[in-house]
């Protein structure tokens, strides 16, 4: 894997040089990707409380008003005390600790490519796809020796079959994708590491 670097602006030293695996240390934590999920939403600062809230909201998995004090108190403290001082380090987001309030810096939206990369525990679509590839292949291949179970549909029909599997798979895992989709009103991906 190569350690390519991208320009992010170091605070008042200027500018310095952030390697993916910096960029990846910065957004190893859940509530670093939520903070960027919450910010993109918004052009103006929004206010550390909101955000908390927001935070804790998806972390506990309910509604914000259904958020309690505790809740919102853990998530304020630890993006207040750690995760707003390390993204604003590296550049990623503009933290105000004077008014309490976080925005968005230019180099926000180039970190949704970073975001978007498959977790762990999601389904090998690139395996799947290959091994429908295959097992067509192997179909037809077998249909051109007429291989005799295969020889009860015809062609026409086989190709149906496979362009059926395909149609059929490729719709799913577009309707099954779509809510990790960053940006997404209602959903934030929950299959990161808490």
């Amino acid at each position: 894997m190569s350690n390519e670097t991208r320009r992010f602006p170091a605070g008042a030293d200027g500018e310095e040089e952030l390697s993916k695996g910096e960029i990846f240390d910065v957004l190893q934590n859940q509530r670093r990707r939520y903070v960027l999920e919450y910010l993109k939403r918004y052009d103006e600062p929004v206010g550390l409380s909101d955000l908390a809230t927001q935070v804790a909201a998806w972390e506990y998995q309910t509604p914000v008003e259904d958020v309690t004090t505790d809740q919102k108190k853990r998530v304020y403290t630890t993006l207040q005390q750690t995760h707003l001082c390390k993204m604003e380090e590296a550049g990623i987001v503009e933290y105000d600790t004077e008014d309490n309030t976080v925005a968005r810096t230019p180099y926000t939206e180039e970190l949704t490519v970073y975001l978007e990369i498959v977790p762990g525990s999601e389904f090998p679509w690139r395996e799947f796809y290959l091994s429908l590839g295959s097992i067509s292949c192997a179909v037809v291949a077998a249909l051109w020796t007429g291989l005799f179970p295969l020889t009860l549909l015809t062609p026409l029909e086989w190709a149906t079959v496979i362009a059926a599997t395909f149609t059929v798979s490729a719709a799913y895992h577009t309707y099954s994708g779509a809510d990790m989709q960053l940006g997404d009103d209602e959903y934030v991906p929950d299959e990161f590491d808490r």
